[in-house]
């Protein structure tokens, strides 16, 4: 990483306080994989660098980063309260680690998906059960408005009724609107709807959202492709609020 990435990474993250009194308590390890069988993202390598300042300013947990399919056994998997996918295409994974993945989840740890975790696994029907959604192409890449639809949820509340940012919009197909809790969506009054490739639904454009899987929790947001949204401390603190709740440490 550079060094004025870094001094921005830096700068940012010092923006994150930790949530109540966690000195005491003994930190969670978090699996980060990022293998991308289809599209790579150029922000990974910083990416996990912001998730382990998250971890070191949080006081919570540890961020291990790997693209080595071998970690989802049932065994290794047994070191994580909680999985971060950052990835792409029909990952290279057999059947018994996909069980691996679920029975991880449905066990009650947590499992986070971060922009093109839904660009992932589409000949696979249980983890769209898992996510609750597919990408569904990204006609916008500029500076939108964000509805924060729940603004009493812990995970966003900080953020007031809304917040601009400027990334690559997803739009998501197949969405389980029913059994997830929509936190984001976009504006749509702060793009242009007529452009080529907008479909419109009734869900509207969810950017970020929880649901449960068996006794787990899941959290997804489609934010993430620029290095700016990584180093703003705003998106810092969702993803540390959204790894905490996903281990049950808060906020709820």
């Amino acid at each position: 990483m550079r060094r004025r990435e870094f001094i921005a990474l830096l700068g940012g993250a010092a923006a994150i306080r930790p949530l109540g009194a966690r000195a005491q308590r003994s930190r969670e390890r978090i699996l980060y994989f990022t293998h991308s069988a289809g599209y790579r993202h150029d922000v990974i390598p910083l990416s996990s660098a912001v998730l382990t300042q998250l971890g070191t300013n949080s006081g919570a947990f540890d961020v291990t980063a790997t693209e080595d399919v071998s970690e989802f056994s049932t065994e290794n998997l047994q070191r994580y309260a909680a999985v971060i996918f950052y990835t792409s295409g029909e990952l290279p994974m057999s059947g018994d680690q996909k069980a691996a993945l679920l029975n991880f989840v449905r066990s009650g740890r947590g499992f986070l998906g971060v922009h093109s975790a839904t660009d992932t696994f589409y000949a696979w029907p249980d983890y769209l059960d898992l996510v609750g959604g597919y990408f569904d192409g990204h006609p916008w890449h500029q500076a939108v408005t964000i509805d924060v639809v729940d603004p009493s949820d812990a995970s966003v509340a900080f953020l007031g009724n809304s917040l601009q940012v400027e990334d690559e919009i997803y739009q998501i197909r197949d969405f389980d609107d029913r059994g997830s809790r929509v936190l984001l969506r976009l504006d749509p009054n702060s793009v242009d709807l007529g452009k080529t490739g907008v479909h419109q639904r009734s869900y509207g454009w969810p950017l970020a959202w929880k649901r449960t899987y068996g006794e787990g929790r899941v959290f997804y947001t489609a934010l993430g492709h620029e290095a700016s949204v990584w180093r703003d401390a705003r998106y810092q603190q969702i993803l540390t609020n959204a790894i905490l709740w996903s281990m049950r440490k808060q906020p709820s």
